[in-house]
Parts: structure tokens; sequence; C-alpha cells
């Protein structure tokens, strides 16, 4: 293996763990936020989570971040509050493969997210793309429609569609992130910045979980801080561009999981919109990548 091919793949297979990680973490997390309600998984979540991440970030001694590594903290904690609260929202009314599948539409948006911040024009095989994207995502919500699963399903749809647009920005905010901060601050200031910005709804929403919560909620906390570690020590040596198709793995583990733990069928209809969602954003990403370091700059 060359030394460029070494680069590449270790980065690769390190995101691939990171992704398999945060897949069960969305499991644990899907049990919560139909115990507790989304916020109140999330917020207790992530207030363990500043307690876990604390230890590393403390032990290594590492120098206060920067002000524009701090930007960036505040900025993503603040996109991953509203990202997480809908998303977890979604799949507490959805089958999990099924929210995951919706949320793959995440690349092709941040094309457009681009478009906008950088006035790029949008081609012709994007528009494509987004269409092939578009009609897997119509397969989805038309099994929502046409099969009994509930008033709170399309809600749920709604809900991981909206979480897709924040995760958008959140891709593109990972890379930032780590290009600015080591992996230990970047799963301390996560917890503490979201921890922030849910607890400003605390007095108005939080309810203390009962004991029996609390070995999920720590290991969902312990999760996503192996996630983050992972994912953060990868994108700092890959760029985004490489690692974005490793998403698509989580299809794979929620499948798994929804089926083990939910015992959650995968439906025909679900593998088909997944296919045409990931085939829209690789045909996105062949016809023409959009700049990173000029999008990260408009950042």
């Amino acid at each position: 293996m060359t030394s460029a091919r070494a680069a590449t793949t270790v980065p690769f297979a390190a995101a691939c763990l990171g992704i398999a990680l945060f897949s069960g973490m969305d499991a644990a997390m899907k049990g919560l936020s139909i115990a507790l309600g989304a916020y109140n998984a999330m917020f207790w979540r992530v207030l363990i989570g500043v307690g876990i991440s604390g230890v590393p970030y403390a032990m290594a001694r590492a120098a206060w971040p920067t002000a524009a590594a701090m930007r960036v903290h505040l900025i993503r904690g603040a996109v991953t509050s509203v990202m997480a609260i809908a998303f977890f929202y979604g799949i507490a009314r959805v089958p999990l493969a099924e929210g995951i599948a919706l949320s793959f539409i995440a690349p092709l948006i941040a094309l457009y997210l681009a478009a906008v911040l950088l006035g790029e024009t949008i081609g012709r095989a994007t528009i494509v793309a987004s269409l092939i994207a578009l009609t897997g995502v119509g397969i989805l919500v038309a099994t929502r429609l046409s099969g009994d699963f509930g008033p709170d399903s399309l809600p749920g749809v709604a809900a991981i569609l909206f979480s897709a647009v924040f995760y958008a920005w959140n891709i593109i905010l990972m890379r930032q992130q780590a290009l600015l901060a080591l992996p230990t601050e970047v799963a301390f200031f996560q917890n503490v910045t979201v921890s922030f910005f849910l607890g400003l709804a605390a007095p108005f929403l939080a309810v203390v979980p009962s004991a029996k919560h609390l070995p999920a909620l720590g290991l969902s906390a312990a999760l996503a801080f192996a996630s983050l570690l992972l994912l953060s020590w990868a994108y700092a040596r890959a760029e985004a561009k490489i690692l974005v198709p490793v998403e698509y793995t989580a299809f794979i583990w929620a499948a798994i999981m929804g089926a083990i733990v939910f015992g959650e069928a995968v439906t025909p209809a679900t593998l088909a919109g997944a296919a045409l969602i990931v085939t829209g954003c690789i045909v996105a990403a062949r016809a023409g990548r959009t700049d990173t370091a000029k999008l990260e700059a408009a950042l």
C-alpha cells in the first residue's frame, strides 16, 4: 500500500467505525426519544457527555480554543442542537432505516448551500441528481401516506427532512472544525455548546429522567463521544468529499439495529427509496465537486 493510499484508507476506515458507533447511538436515542421525548433525550445525553468528554480534554491540558475555533464550536453547537432535536423527533416516529435514508439528501443540500453562499451555478447534472433523489424521497413519503403508520408518521418524515438541511451545514462545519481543533477539544465543546443552547429551554422543557433510563443515556453519550473522536480525527486527515460517502454505510447499520432492537422490517419501498437517494448523491458528486476550501471560508 502506497503512503498516499494509506493516508486516505486509514481515515476512511476510522470514519466507517465512527458512523457505525453513531448508528448505535441513533438506536439508543430512538428508544430514549420514545420514552422521554426528543428534547429530554438529547439534553440529558449531552450533559452526561460533558462529563465523559471533559476528562480526556482536561488530561490533555490543551490551550484554550482560539477565537476562530470557538466561533466554529458555537456555530456547530447551534446547528447540531436544531438538527438533533428534529432528527430524534423524526426517528421516534418512523423506522430507523427509513429515517437514515431520508437524511441522505444532506449531501445534495450541501451543493445548493454552496450555490447560495458562493453564488455558484447549479448545473444540469445536479438538477437531474436532485430529481433522482427526490423520487426516492417521494417513494418513502408515499409509503407513509398509503399505509397505516399512525398520525405522527408524516410529521416524523418532515422533521427528518428539516434536520437534513442542518446536517448539510454540519458536514461542512465538521471538516472546518477538525482543521482548527484536536478531536478531544471538538468532542468536549460539542457537548458543552449543545448543552448551553438546549439549556436555554430547560426551565420550560427539562424533566429529570428516572434511574432506569440512565444506562441508555450513558451508553448513547459514550457512543457519541467515541464517534466524535473518530470522525474528527478522520476529517482532519482527509477531505470531506472523500469521507461523505461513508455516511451511506449508516443505512446498513440502521437496518440491522432497527430489526434487532425495534423489530422493524426493511421494506422493498425503503430499499428502493434509499437506492435512489444515494444514486442521486453519487451522480451529483461525480458531476462536479464543490470547492471545499471556498465553502469553508464562506462559512
